[in-house]
């Protein structure tokens, strides 16, 4: 993302031009397959032969997608919510304890979810699941019972 001096190179041009083309020459049909629509709530991650075309993701509005060149992923800015299910830990004092957990999260860099983690659902949901792990695994039961604010804040830090 960082380097973009390369570019697609002369047969990239030639490639996209005659994907341009044939859009042209098939206008009133085509163009309903080139224009896509992106929600308010949504960004459009956009490949041109395979590399990222900007920094920044488009929409929300209409996007042109060439035929044959570019494709697009759809990224989902609403906020997600995924449960972390009960589990045992063991305390900094030897006590075994079953905590769950509710993880609230929004991606902030389209590009970045798309080009960094192949699935960032699942990546969030397990680098929430270590976190909590480790965050109570070094307070003792007592402490566990009595800072619930410190501990939130704690884990949100670390996440």
């Amino acid at each position: 993302i960082a380097n973009r001096r390369e570019g697609i190179g002369v047969c990239g041009w030639i490639l996209v031009s005659l994907s341009f083309l044939l859009v042209l020459i098939t206008f009133p049909i085509s163009i309903w397959a080139c224009i896509k629509v992106i929600r308010e709530y949504e960004r459009a991650v956009v490949f041109r032969l395979g590399c990222i075309m900007s920094k920044k993701a488009k929409g929300p509005g209409l996007v042109l997608i060439l035929p044959c060149t570019d494709t697009f992923i759809k990224v989902d800015l609403r906020t997600v919510t995924c449960n972390i299910p009960p589990q045992e830990i063991l305390t900094k004092d030897t006590n075994t304890a079953q905590v769950n957990g509710v993880v609230y999260y929004r991606i902030n860099g389209a590009v970045s979810a798309v080009a960094n983690v192949t699935d960032v659902h699942s990546a969030t949901f397990l680098l929430a699941q270590t976190t909590l792990r480790n965050v109570l695994g070094t307070q003792s039961l007592a402490q566990l019972l009595a800072g619930h604010e410190e501990i939130a804040h704690n884990i949100q830090v670390n996440l």
